[in-house]
């Protein structure tokens, strides 16, 4: 099965052959598209290692693209500085064959279904504010939890472009266990003061 996510990534990778691409690039050429596939290229860096510093930027392009989408938007927009952010060459490279890499595994899961919940006018502006609140907990300072937000963000970001209703209801439950995690993360947090001199006596 050859998916429209798949289509992008393979057209992505013979341009980058070319020239370097820039988000604005993106967006021109995936058109409705591009909202989820840049979301994608955005987020997908977080579930491998990689340089620190950029959790704020990528993760704030992300939110400003899925807030547009819980707007109504169907043609995305992105600050100038960040739409003409070139990724380099070598790290491109490297974003692109990852992406490839997670395509092929979706490609088993994904495909047009549950129609009734795909094509409701209104689960565009839902997805676009559960990506945009777990963008807000990928962004939050808590230690080694990107991954997790990130996983549900490209379930999402699939499951919309494809039209997989079963996939997005998959986010959903994904998104309701993620909160739940980093509440009690924040618990902890907040209790951990408390606790401390008992274990030290």
């Amino acid at each position: 099965m050859h998916l429209k996510f798949s289509q992008d990534i393979k057209l992505l990778l013979q341009r980058l052959a070319e020239k370097p691409l820039s988000l604005g690039d993106i967006l021109a050429e995936t058109s409705e598209r591009g909202f989820n596939l840049v979301i994608a290229l955005l987020v997908l860096p977080f579930l491998f290692p990689m340089p620190p510093g950029l959790t704020g930027p990528f993760g704030g392009a992300c939110l400003i693209l899925s807030m547009q989408m819980v707007l109504g938007r169907r043609s995305p927009w992105l600050p100038r500085k960040i739409a003409t952010y070139k990724f380099p060459r070598s790290f491109a490279n490297i974003l692109l064959q990852n992406l490839r890499r997670v395509t092929r595994i979706l490609e088993k899961i994904a495909r047009p279904r549950l129609s009734k919940i795909a094509d409701n006018p209104y689960i565009w502006r839902f997805n676009g504010f559960c990506i945009s609140w777990l963008a807000v907990l990928l962004i939050s300072p808590v230690p080694l939890t990107n991954p997790i937000p990130t996983i549900g963000i490209l379930l999402l970001a699939v499951a919309t472009i494809e039209s997989d209703g079963l996939l997005m209801c998959i986010g959903y439950v994904f998104t309701i266990l993620t909160t739940l995690l980093f509440a009690f993360i924040g618990y902890v947090f907040f209790i951990a003061p408390s606790l401390l001199p008992q274990f030290l006596s």
